[in-house]
């Protein structure tokens, strides 16, 4: 098994793109070949050496692969981007773009991330112990699909459009969300354990649960009785109707 521990060296201000920190990418390397990667500070171009310090013990495959991050990473951008394998722990808070499009493997958050967590994942997990930002588990702009796969748990809160055009896969936040969660589902399920707004607002398909008070309700959906999930009676509704749409919406 291999273990890579990063430090920051000091207050990051500038934004850093951080793609290459990835149990893929360090798999297998020695801390000089990980301290030669590039990393980019706004449009800078440096390396991961010269921004942290690094500490690697063992080696293996990306699959045996744990990757720390102590410290702040507020403003480091798309760890784990395309991740296949791996584990990768932060112990504080993370700039946009965690985890996005990885297919496989697990990032664990002790603290916040920023907008488009999960963007367009396919597979894997991401646990989010804080509260997200906007778009948790959605597609940049101009993607027809959003989350595919996988699995994003957020055990505080989470801002607008959760789940945009999400395709597949699972998202639970246990707190509350901002307006629209689910907007232009194609698939997939959305469950929130508190608050939230206007709902599955142009779903075609998949399914939100929310388990404490809509706020506002769409006038998109046709209710349908009541169903108990999971021994709890929800209200069923159906929609968005208005694209005869076949998404389910459970409300508590």
């Amino acid at each position: 098994m291999q273990t890579v521990t990063l430090k920051p060296k000091k207050e990051i201000k500038i934004s850093v793109e951080g793609e290459n920190i990835s149990a893929d990418i360090f798999s297998g390397k020695t801390e000089k070949e990980i301290h030669a990667l590039v990393a980019w500070m706004g449009n800078q171009k440096t390396t991961i050496g010269e921004l942290f310090s690094v500490k690697v013990e063992g080696s293996g495959p990306a699959a045996d692969t744990k990757i720390i991050l102590e410290g702040d990473f507020s403003r480091v951008k798309r760890i784990g981007e395309g991740m296949t394998a791996g584990l990768i722990l932060i112990t504080g808070n993370v700039d946009m773009h965690l985890g996005a499009k990885m297919s496989g493997g697990k990032i664990s958050v002790k603290g916040n991330v920023d907008s488009w967590a999960g963007r367009e994942m396919k597979g894997g997990e991401l646990i989010i112990e804080g509260n997200a930002a906007y778009y948790l588990g959605a597609g940049y702009r101009g993607e027809s699909c959003g989350m595919r796969g996988g699995k994003i748990t957020v055990m505080g809160n989470a801002l607008d459009f959760v789940g945009e055009h999400m395709c597949g896969g699972e998202i639970i936040v246990k707190g509350n969300t901002g307006i629209l969660p689910g907007l232009s589902n194609n698939g997939g399920k959305i469950v929130i354990g508190g608050n939230t707004s206007r709902p599955g607002s142009e779903m075609s398909k998949g399914t939100i649960i929310v388990n404490g008070k809509v706020e506002e309700m769409m006038p998109v959906f046709k209710l349908e009785g009541d169903e108990i999930v999971d021994g709890v009676t929800y209200k069923k509704y159906t929609g968005d109707v208005i694209g005869n749409g076949k998404g389910l919406l459970y409300v508590k």
